[in-house]
This record gives structure tokens, sequence and C-alpha cells, in this order.
């Protein structure tokens, strides 16, 4: 069964740093794109970062370039989302997903799997 799993979120101050991960089940990251994602409440899903096969291509929203970094595990067929300098504007339910090919995408709808989401929150 493919399954993706997030964990790392939580309550951090501003300012503060999150590691989130991104393990899958069932299936190899190799061959394909990962991508993270979030959703606040009341907002659309927005893409965050996102990976490609072979980690030598990695994109960024505006929103979080030179705080974030995405890199992949692929002999721990994981996926890591570094956040630092965390903002409160940063809160959201954080997902990740696996593409369909092998080309990093900030479009959702390149992504057929997800998976359940895990929270952060930036709040003193």
């Amino acid at each position: 069964q493919v399954q993706l799993v997030e964990s790392g979120g939580g309550l951090v101050q501003p300012g503060g740093s999150l590691r989130l991960s991104c393990t899958a089940s069932g299936f190899s990251l190799d061959p394909y794109a990962i991508g993270w994602f979030r959703q606040a409440p009341g907002k659309e899903r927005e893409g965050v970062s996102s990976i490609s096969s072979s980690g030598s291509s990695k994109l960024y929203a505006d929103s979080v370039k030179g705080r974030f970094t995405i890199s992949r595990d692929n002999a721990k067929n994981t996926v890591n989302l570094q956040m630092d300098s965390l903002k409160p504007e940063d809160t959201a339910v954080y997902y990740c997903a696996r593409s369909r090919t092998v080309i990093a995408s900030m479009d959702p709808n390149r992504y057929n799997y997800w998976g359940q989401g895990t929270q952060v929150t930036v709040s003193s």
C-alpha cells in the first residue's frame, strides 16, 4: 500500500526552527519528485517546496526562500524540509506529496499521492 507519512510538526516560537520529514512506505521515492504544500485555515493549499527525483533541482515559494531547505535521502526513503526563522504566517498544516514525474513542480495537479499532513504552529 502506497503511503506517505509526515512528521516533525509542532508548536514553535517566531524565529524558531522545525524539521519536517516525509517517509514513504509501499514504494520507493527514488523515481519521483516530491513536494511540500501547506494549507492555513480559510486559505487555499499552496506549494512550499519541491525536489526533483535526483535532488538536483529544488524549488521554493518566494515566501520561504532563504528560510526553508528541502533535501532527500533516498536510502532512508525520506524527504526533509528544514524550516528556519519561522514566522506566524507559516502556521498551517503541511503536506508532502509524490509527483507523477521526476520533475520538481509547485503545481499540486502534478501530484497523485498525498500524506495526511502535520500541523505547524508558530506563535509566542
